[in-house]
């Protein structure tokens, strides 16, 4: 099983639970479990991530090369997967227009492709005014959770060395 992670694993274990400076283990593990291919995320995430020019886009622009891969043409089938879902759905244009032209796009058209499980904090809604990624996942047949969810899964242990 590979997990393909959104933007806000990264950016709310940076600002909330696994802060570069005081958890670099967390960080330590994505990028061991990027090496291996089990963990990763796309361009058009690192995008989101450099844009905020603080120490995750630092961090990010360090771990690219394993953790961010690009989008190829070879996509589009999924696209158009994902695009057909979308618009087939009760949301206004504007989410739709919104959803498309987002990494959450790109990230549902990769996780089809590779059948892949897309790590997020987001939640399903209700909401004609916006696609969240757990709806997307519900309508294309995807599978989704939670970065608890993959670490307890993944058995991924940060334990306090001995020199602390």
């Amino acid at each position: 099983m590979s997990y393909l992670l959104d933007a806000n694993v990264f950016m709310s274990a940076k600002n909330l639970h696994y802060g570069l400076d005081f958890c670099p283990a967390f960080w330590d593990w994505l990028a061991h479990r990027g090496n291996t291919g089990a963990v990763f995320s796309i361009d058009k995430v690192a995008d989101e991530i450099e844009a905020g020019q603080d120490e995750l886009s630092d961090w990010a622009r360090n771990h690219g090369q394993v953790l961010f891969r690009r989008t190829p043409p070879a996509l589009a089938p999924q696209f158009t997967q994902v695009s057909t879902w979308a618009t087939g759905q009760q949301y206004t244009p504007a989410a739709i227009n919104t959803f498309l032209q987002a990494a959450d796009f790109y990230l549902l058209a990769h996780a089809l492709a590779g059948n892949h499980v897309i790590v997020t904090h987001e939640h399903p809604s209700n909401s004609p005014n916006r696609i969240k990624i757990p709806d997307a996942c519900v309508g294309l047949g995807v599978r989704f959770m939670t970065p608890y969810q993959m670490l307890r899964i993944e058995r991924a242990r940060f334990v306090l060395g001995a020199h602390a």
